[in-house]
């Protein structure tokens, strides 16, 4: 029997490292921060996959969205 070698998905690859964390008492802030950024990473590309294809204006506008947190 061969183990694959197709990617884990970052996001359960991400949920099992809070899992873990939480399991063993350990301080899940940065696995729960990387699993969000892994469910947005997702989320973002079936977004841009979906659409048909942004203009430059568009582009630069969402680019600067992501880049200032959100405007916070």
């Amino acid at each position: 029997m061969s183990i694959a070698t197709s990617q884990v998905d970052p996001v359960r690859q991400a949920r099992a490292n809070v899992a873990v964390a939480v399991r063993l008492g350990k301080d899940a802030t940065e696995a729960r921060r990387t699993l969000h950024a892994a469910k947005l990473e997702r989320a973002i590309m079936e977004a841009v996959n979906a659409a048909p294809p942004l203009t430059a204006d568009q582009r630069a506008t969402l680019a600067q969205l992501l880049t200032s947190g959100g405007g916070r």
